[in-house]
């Protein structure tokens, strides 16, 4: 909660475990904890930290039953079609060989973002889609978006860089150029 007195952001775990309560369960990471300290949601099946679909299915009812908002990380398109089908909020599509490499899946694999999209919305419609994976600048942003893709997860991109703010700046900037030309054109 002190970090959210400093900043009023949605603060994102990168992982929680399928345990409901706290209990005998030293080294896990438990949702109920996160959110008593004020997480807004949580990554879950990252490509560093890989669950059975059973337990990404628990995590996902143990969010929900939270508040928390879950985003499922999936490795190829077919995947995100599956996670789709158990009812996370979003599904980011991260290749896992792009990961960190600052080779965004947007421009290496578009396809793979494209496809994704197609398979989340033939499964659930009501989740929403993030593109992951080398993204590094505001190009990458624009591409995720015009590709289908509702907006972005990013961690190295913006913590690696000698300077965060203007990769944030240049997010954000790409975010609301598509915004507006997206009102322009309806």
């Amino acid at each position: 909660t002190e970090i959210r007195k400093k900043a009023d952001i949605p603060i994102f775990a990168q992982h929680i475990d399928p345990v409901e309560k706290p209990g005998a369960y030293t080294g896990h990471v438990i949702a109920e904890n996160l959110k008593d300290l004020g997480i807004s949601g949580t990554l879950i099946n990252h490509s560093e930290r890989r669950l059975e679909k059973n337990q990404i299915k628990e995590c996902i009812r143990i969010a929900k039953g939270l508040g928390i908002v879950s985003v499922c990380c999936a490795d190829t398109s077919k995947n995100a079609g599956e996670l789709a089908g158990l009812g996370p909020d979003f599904i980011a599509i991260e290749p896992p060989e792009l990961i960190g490499t600052g080779v965004s899946v947007s421009a290496a694999r578009p396809e793979a973002v494209t496809q994704s999209v197609k398979e989340v919305m033939d499964a659930n419609p009501k989740v929403r889609v993030l593109c992951g994976a080398g993204i590094t600048s505001g190009d990458d942003v624009r591409r995720a978006l015009k590709l289908g893709a509702s907006g972005v997860l990013v961690a190295s991109g913006v913590v690696k860089s000698p300077e965060p703010e203007k990769v944030l700046a240049d997010f954000a900037a790409a975010i609301s150029s598509s915004l507006i030309y997206s009102e322009a054109n309806k």
